[in-house]
Parts: structure tokens; sequence; C-alpha cells
């Protein structure tokens, strides 16, 4: 059994292909290593220092394009450092983290944004609340249509998703069916 810490690595290394905006990671050594330019594993853990953990609470991000870079690091670390599930699992769940966050940052007008992820057994769950109580819409999406292809990912890769309107805003959700070891 590969351990949780050793098992992040490896993801990291693989990298998330087709994900726009994702850091790459890159191998320390040689003037890079000297330098101290961070590793995937590094910026991780900096998140979790400046924000939190989202599996242990909701963590408030500032609502701003690089915010989804951010949350992405902190669901891959907790998905497969944290909770020591596979990697396809923490890929898909870093494309919907990035998708639903990015609804939250281009279209509620908010300041900040909440992130929080939950599991239980056979499940993992990922919420992104924000202050607006406008609803996403699942639009259909033409195969030369260059936008508005976000909740289709989310709705083709989750088992379920929806939206929780809450007195001051929503939260919209997705939910992940795992294989228990």
């Amino acid at each position: 059994m590969v351990p949780p810490r050793m098992a992040f690595l490896a993801a990291m290394m693989g990298g998330m292909a087709g994900l726009e905006g994702m850091e790459q990671p890159q191998p320390r050594s040689g003037t890079a290593a000297v330098r101290g330019v961070p590793t995937a594993e590094d910026r991780a853990l900096k998140a979790l220092d400046l924000f939190g953990n989202p599996a242990a609470e909701e963590v408030r991000l500032p609502s701003r394009p690089e915010s989804a870079g951010t949350a992405r690091r902190l669901a891959e670390f907790v998905v497969v450092h944290d909770w020591g599930l596979g990697l396809q699992l923490a890929e898909h769940t870093v494309l919907l983290v990035s998708e639903l966050v990015g609804n939250a940052v281009r279209h509620t007008g908010a300041r900040t944004f909440g992130l929080r992820m939950l599991r239980r057994r056979g499940w993992i769950r990922v919420e992104v609340r924000d202050p607006s109580r406008g609803l996403p819409c699942l639009m259909p999406v033409g195969e030369l249509d260059t936008s508005g292809r976000g909740l289709t990912l989310v709705d083709q890769l989750s088992q379920r998703w929806g939206v929780d309107l809450l007195p001051c805003g929503k939260t919209t959700w997705f939910e992940m069916r795992v294989a228990e070891s």
C-alpha cells in the first residue's frame, strides 16, 4: 500500500490533463531546486496553511479567478492525501471543483465563497457556497459551443448534484461514489 503522502506526490507528478490554468509540477533538480521554486505540494500545503482544510470546515476564499487554482489544490490534496482515494477520482473532483468555483466567481458578484468537502461511507460531497440566490442552469450545449459546458461536466461526472437555497445565498454541490477499500 502506498502511503497517502506518496500517493499525493505521485498524483501531482502525473498532472491533470485538460485543466486550463492548472499548474504542472516541476522536478526539484538543477537551478529550480536551488532557487527554491515551490512544488505543487508546497503550493497545496501553503493553501492549507492560509485558508484551512475544507474537509475539516468550510474555507472562505476570495472571489477572484486565481482562487480556482487554490480550490483545485485544496481539493486534490484532500482527496489524495487526507482521504487516500484514487487518482481518477481526484482528477474528476478537481475538474468539478474548478467548474463550481468558476461559476461562483463569474456569476455571483460575491466577495468570497466557501468550499467544503465531506466524506461518508461510499461517497464524497463537495460544496461551494456563495451569497447569491441566483440558480445555476444546466443548458443544452452544442458541439461547437466554447462556453456553458461547466454544469454539463458536473452532471456527467458526478452521480448527483444540486443547489440548496439558504436564507442568504445558496450551496451548489456534487456527490461522487467512491470505492471503499
